[in-house]
């Protein structure tokens, strides 16, 4: 009898040896390991790409080269007064007031020379 009763003890002790924590606190870090990884994957470079897109529109002028996103290549005649509209030149005759959202890129010297132009 005497066995039985520390077989009870021991199995009692057992139970309260448990842990009794709650199931939120073992997924709280694998959650925030997640979005410390999204923030750092997605939003951060995603910020600073559209700070360097504004800047770029912000810096438009006249006689910059510019493709948009459509792919038309022009060159900047006027920006507008309300900062919203450029006015581009296509060829000698055409002119396309368009938003300057849609400018996509300023082309520059360095980039025109590797077009593949040369004199053949």
């Amino acid at each position: 009898m005497v066995d039985c009763l520390s077989a009870l003890c021991l199995l009692a002790e057992e139970e309260q040896k448990q842990p009794g924590g709650s199931p939120l606190g073992s997924l709280l870090v694998p959650l925030v390991a997640m979005g410390l990884m999204w923030y750092l994957l997605i939003l951060r470079p995603g910020r600073r790409d559209r700070a360097k897109r504004d800047a770029l529109l912000k810096s438009l002028k006249k006689n910059d080269r510019v493709v948009t996103i459509g792919g038309i290549l022009g060159t900047v005649v006027s920006v507008g007064q309300d900062d919203k509209e450029v006015t581009l030149r296509v060829d000698n005759n055409t002119r396309i007031r368009m938003l300057r959202s849609s400018i996509q890129t300023v082309l520059t010297d360095d980039k025109d020379e590797g077009t593949g132009k040369n004199g053949d």
